[in-house]
């Protein structure tokens, strides 16, 4: 990709009749990384991804995709999976990956072989010839995804790629784009499940009502939120009292005790400390960051229960699939 950014949007904002979508979204995308765009729907991350690919025009601001503005001969080097799903329903899925691979420039002898490649790594070799419509849904959307990377593109752009998926497959996805990250792409995933950027990340962006909240790497993340340590005490000892000249920072909660800890500090030295001054201890919790403690810390009380419903969605989606 000769150097090139990947994708830039600055001061882009966008407005459906007086409902604004998208408000001043500066973020960008390192060549070579894997980025989350997190946050709940209605947040804004569809409609910045239609922007980034020229789907959709800023009504304010620039985006730049892979050097220029997003055009035909840039667009052939990005592979993108929307988030509303659907496949030619008459055409086999081995058909639909060759489509879609010569649509980017492939000749057809070598998009068929990285559809039949594509199929029986992901367990669909026996399908490849198979109509859309006999797959199940799972299925279906794994032939999407593969119809999105044949091209072995560049910049991977990927709207809710899990939602849908069972776990088996979650994993299994979670994998592959692993494996395009290992090959040179820079891939971009857009969900409300923060799970998966926990484990894929190296960098978030994370939007509610349209707005940038956050824009960093998983470890600013965690420091925006604070560590702590949970230690729990018999008899009434004052752990405050005890920590404090070696510089901790205590919240009291009955017999219990939250231990914030500074960047210097990690969860042992707080249980060493308490230990080397005679502190009755009768449990130690380390408290475990989590992408959505980062959210929730980050935005309104109706921001964050916007994501509290997006998750009951999905729950409630899953349970109705069952």
């Amino acid at each position: 990709m000769s150097g090139e950014t990947p994708l830039k949007m600055t001061g882009v904002s966008k407005w459906f009749g007086s409902f604004q979508a998208v408000r001043d979204l500066d973020f960008e995308v390192p060549k070579g990384s894997i980025v989350g765009f997190l946050g709940p729907n209605g947040a804004g991350k569809s409609t910045s991804l239609r922007m980034a690919l020229g789907v959709l025009s800023p009504d304010r601001g620039e985006v730049s995709l892979l050097g220029s503005r997003p055009n035909l001969e840039s667009l052939k080097r990005v592979g993108f999976l929307p988030e509303e799903r659907g496949l030619y329903k008459k055409m086999s899925p081995r058909q639909i990956i060759t489509y879609f691979a010569r649509l980017k420039g492939m000749s057809h002898s070598d998009a068929k072989a990285r559809a039949d490649e594509l199929l029986d790594m992901m367990g669909l070799g026996d399908f490849g010839r198979s109509r859309v419509t006999k797959l199940s849904k799972g299925m279906a959307q794994k032939v999407q995804i593969l119809s999105a990377l044949a091209h072995r593109p560049d910049f991977l752009i990927l709207d809710e790629p899990f939602s849908g998926l069972d776990p088996v497959n979650q994993q299994a996805l979670e994998d592959l784009i692993i494996d395009e990250h290992k090959r040179g792409a820079t891939i971009v995933f857009s969900t409300h499940v923060m799970e998966h950027a926990e484990r894929l990340c190296e960098k978030i962006v994370m939007m509610a009502r349209g707005r940038k909240v956050f824009d960093g790497t998983l470890e600013e993340g965690f420091a925006a939120l604070g560590r702590a340590v949970h230690i729990g005490v018999a008899d009434g000892f004052d752990l405050s009292a005890a920590l404090a000249p070696a510089g901790f920072e205590t919240q009291q909660d009955g017999d219990h005790w939250r231990v914030s800890l500074k960047p210097d500090q990690s969860s042992q030295d707080a249980l060493r400390a308490s230990i080397d001054l005679g502190a009755p201890i009768t449990s130690f919790t380390p408290q475990e960051a989590r992408l959505r403690d980062v959210f929730v810390s980050l935005v309104s009380e109706a921001e964050a229960q916007d994501l509290t419903d997006t998750l009951a969605a999905d729950a409630a989606e899953g349970r109705d699939a069952a």
